[in-house]
């Protein structure tokens, strides 16, 4: 490559620029592309080239000059500026329905490994099972120019999705049309933890449903009600308590539960924050489980391992949910969406711990 020397007028000019430097007051305001020039004495289009990683007209020297003006600045480029010439933010918005939950900080671990390996920023909001907030986080998204959004939703219907005009990707198992959606095999999980109780000789089983903000079936409740059916088992609709998804609902469900005059023995838990609930007013209550009472739940967070005794559940591949969701978002970024839209559902895995046992007989 040519190289270019630098003249002495040049040097000149530069250690008076530096000078200069050190009389103005920079923590007032953000160092430019226009500063970054004068401090390497290029051009303004030369600084941006660089800048923007577009060097390769650049001669060496001038490449590193412009560089270590960057540094002497502490310049940082106008990704905001950038983004109204190509139109991209590589800013991409998760919205989740509880960030308490801990099913939800490893779906979102999923989604911002995938998405940050793809040169995205990501900014994760909790909607706390509000339509209003959510609402609000989607008119952020559209003012803001975000290029993508991942969401458990709430209220939101596919035309307000629409209506954002960038790509969308459904976390769970409601499906809105036109939207690629990742969830994972509910249905199959929650029978598979009911066949595990009735093969241990369960029958008087109670269901802690929480309580489906979306609609008024879900897929806890409808297995619960295919399950009895299927083995020509009654409903007991004194079995089945809708609550929110705590721990502290699950301990006033299971204090309920305890003191029917014919109590279940056994209990299936929506999730395992529930479930927790349930173990804790169990042991209050001075029953032992899973001796007088089973009980399992459901996702298997980390704290479902560390319950005494351990917590039988069902582990839904939440890391796995992420970035399934965040690849489809991605490849809809660059222009590569699928000719309709695609619907997963990951499979789960039963997970036999020490809460689950035989009835007395």
């Amino acid at each position: 490559m040519k190289q270019y020397p630098i003249f002495s007028f040049e040097i000149d000019l530069i250690v008076a620029y530096k000078e200069f430097l050190l009389k103005v007051p920079f923590a007032l305001r953000r160092p430019t592309i226009i500063d970054v020039a004068q401090l390497a004495g290029v051009s303004r289009a030369t600084a941006a080239r660089v800048v923007g990683g577009q060097d390769d007209l650049v001669a060496e020297p001038t490449r590193v000059r412009v560089l270590k003006a960057v540094d002497d600045l502490g310049y940082v480029r106008n990704a905001i500026a950038g983004s109204l010439r190509t139109n991209q933010t590589f800013m991409v918005a998760l919205c989740i329905p509880d960030i308490t939950n801990p099913f939800w900080p490893e779906v979102a671990r999923g989604v911002q490994d995938t998405i940050e390996a793809a040169g995205y920023a990501l900014v994760t909001v909790n909607s706390d099972w509000s339509s209003i907030r959510e609402e609000n986080y989607l008119r952020m998204v559209g003012r803001n120019r975000f290029d993508g959004l991942i969401i458990n939703p709430m209220g939101v219907d596919q035309n307000t999705l629409a209506n954002l005009h960038i790509p969308v990707v459904i976390l769970g198992g409601q499906s809105l049309r036109g939207f690629c959606s990742v969830g994972s095999d509910t249905e199959t999980a929650a029978q598979d933890a009911l066949e595990h109780l009735l093969s241990l000789g369960h029958k008087r089983i109670a269901l802690i449903a929480g309580q489906s903000r979306r609609r008024k079936q879900f897929a806890r409740l409808d297995s619960y009600r295919i399950f009895h059916e299927r083995h020509g088992l009654p409903i007991d609709e004194t079995l089945v308590i809708e609550s929110d998804f705590s721990d502290t609902a699950g301990y006033e469900a299971m204090s309920r539960l305890l003191s029917m005059s014919v109590p279940p023995t056994a209990v299936f838990a929506a999730n395992d924050v529930l479930a927790i609930g349930a173990l804790k007013a169990a042991q209050a209550m001075h029953w032992t489980v899973p001796d007088d009472i089973s009980i399992i739940g459901m996702d298997d967070i980390y704290a479902a391992a560390m319950t005494s005794p351990s917590l039988t559940t069902v582990a839904k591949p939440k890391y796995e949910i992420g970035t399934k969701a965040a690849q489809l978002l991605v490849d809809q970024m660059s222009g590569m969406s699928p000719k309709s839209p695609v619907h997963l559902k990951l499979p789960c895995q039963f997970v036999r711990r020490g809460s689950t046992g035989p009835p007395r007989r």
